[in-house]
């Protein structure tokens, strides 16, 4: 896939189609990416448009506590099943970035399975993390959504 870039998006009003194979060729690419093995995740941003933009991420480990202040997030999961823990208290807070902050785990949150096909959307200023089962793997695309008027 050819990225185009956000000017000539607006200017054309750009429609990118993702098939389902496609997805899963660009997931294997990432399979093979060196951070996959050191940090559990390997991801792509995708395209960028005004006010948003697109990502595939693979996991095989389960992540770390995360909150967008700006971004909300909307995840299609693709593939594999990971446990969702959304809410609560952040533990090991850290602020990483601008309106970004990591942290161990998440105290207190509200759990969900996903699978295959679900769709989620976590507001901003969300606390929300990503639980992979040993020795599976998670293939999700996310927009990346964000909100008017901050950051």
């Amino acid at each position: 896939m050819t990225a185009i870039s956000t000017a000539v998006l607006a200017q054309r009003g750009g429609t990118h189609v993702y098939t389902t194979s496609q997805l899963h060729t660009m997931a294997q690419k990432l399979e093979q990416r060196k951070s996959l093995a050191t940090t559990g995740a390997a991801g792509e941003t995708l395209e960028k448009y005004p006010g948003h933009f697109t990502m595939l991420t693979v996991r095989n480990q389960s992540g770390g506590a995360e909150l967008h202040e700006h971004y909300a997030d909307i995840f299609f999961v693709v593939d594999g099943e990971a446990t969702l823990t959304t809410g609560g208290t952040i533990l090991d807070r850290k602020n990483v970035g601008p309106g970004e902050v990591r942290g161990k785990s998440i105290e207190g949150g509200v759990k969900r399975h996903l699978a295959k096909g679900d769709v989620v959307h976590i507001s901003p200023n969300t606390p929300h993390q990503l639980t992979v089962a040993k020795g599976k793997s998670f293939t999700y695309f996310v927009v990346k959504v964000h909100e008017q008027g901050k950051g």
